[in-house]
């Protein structure tokens, strides 16, 4: 293959790194993953060779190739490429990048913009769900510049409103995989769900935490941290996930009440460390579970089943969700939706040695 990759390099939501083509990257996932270890200067804190900025949140690729989807316009891959470890994941999903998903798209000439917004269905092949996002596109080009500004990053921008369709079982085929709303794992009760990306809803005072400490202050307790890996660990084994010790998925989440007139507070781990702000995808699995009786979320919240609106508060500020529910089962949902940003930051050619 050619040793020079095209790419743009995107904030999405509250992430970043390259966008590439799914036709320009070797089909063996292996091969790929070797490709995209170069790009991001994987084996080096700092990623000093690549196009990785040293933290989890800017080591991530997004891959766009045309539909394999009768109902979607275009195909994302997304990869979580480790730092220090030269491991590239790519059983998780990331709703963050996502956001640059269909400005990538009509950028590159994949899907044609229409005049005022643009709608582009999205194959997510991480989890063979249907994404529809709508972006603006005044004069049939993308507009990244706006009024929305989203927790987490320090400018406003055009919003981008995501639509994920039947989030249910997008990694393990069951809402619940457990068969359970709630679980006890080393003493402590847990929901175990799958809905956008597994997760572990944990709360956080039966971990011995407010639920409000920083992410940095959540990292340094050794003991907290070693104790909320034994709890993955083991919820993974019960989702029906094997050994999950090499993967980031599923990801803890600490729970708590909301302290500023929220539905309820997060800690989202990524695995093992604590996000800045809170991932698209983990926010969909705490929305979800704030839907369904007897999760560790409606313990706290209580019963929520008329609601549509959700408001999650998170290290760096909230993250608003709208949720429909199915009219048959108000606990079942079928679709939730978010307002994310993004920028184009640069367009240009990756070397690989």
């Amino acid at each position: 293959m050619s040793q020079t990759i095209s790419c743009i390099i995107m904030r999405g939501g509250t992430s970043r790194g390259p966008y590439l083509q799914i036709s320009d990257l070797p089909q063996d996932r292996n091969a790929c993953a070797d490709v995209l270890l170069k790009i991001m200067g994987s084996g080096h804190e700092l990623q000093l060779d690549g196009l990785g900025g040293g933290n989890s949140l800017t080591s991530k690729v997004a891959m766009v190739g045309a539909s394999t989807h009768p109902d979607a316009d275009v195909d994302y891959l997304f990869a979580q490429v480790g730092i220090l470890d030269r491991i590239v994941d790519f059983a998780p999903n990331c709703g963050n990048m996502l956001a640059g998903v269909a400005p990538y798209a009509i950028e590159t000439g994949l899907f044609p913009a229409s005049e005022g917004t643009t709608t582009v269905r999205i194959h997510n092949l991480n989890t063979g769900k249907i994404i529809h996002s709508t972006v603006q596109t005044p004069q049939g080009k993308v507009e990244y510049t706006g009024n929305t500004i989203i927790s987490g990053t320090n400018s406003p921008g055009a919003p981008i409103q995501l639509t994920f369709l039947n989030v249910e079982g997008a990694k393990t085929g069951k809402l619940l995989p457990t068969g359970s709303a709630l679980n006890i794992i080393d003493s402590v009760e847990v929901t175990c769900i799958d809905a956008a990306t597994p997760v572990v809803l944990i709360q956080a005072s039966d971990l011995g935490k407010t639920g409000y400490e920083t992410p940095a202050e959540l990292d340094s307790d050794i003991e907290f941290m070693t104790r909320l890996e034994v709890i993955r660990l083991q919820a993974g084994e019960l989702m029906g996930m094997g050994d999950v010790s090499n993967s980031v998925i599923p990801k803890p989440i600490l729970l708590s009440p909301a302290r500023f007139d929220g539905t309820i507070n997060a800690r989202y781990f990524v695995p093992h460390k604590c996000h800045k702000s809170l991932a698209v995808t983990g926010s969909i699995a705490i929305v979800t579970a704030c839907c369904l009786p007897g999760t560790v979320a409606t313990k706290l919240i209580g019963n929520k089943d008329s609601e549509s609106y959700f408001t999650l508060e998170h290290p760096s500020g909230k993250i608003e969700l709208s949720a429909q529910r199915k009219e048959d089962n108000l606990s079942a949902l079928n679709s939730v939706s978010v307002i994310r940003t993004a920028r184009k930051i640069l367009s240009g050619t990756v070397y690989l040695n």
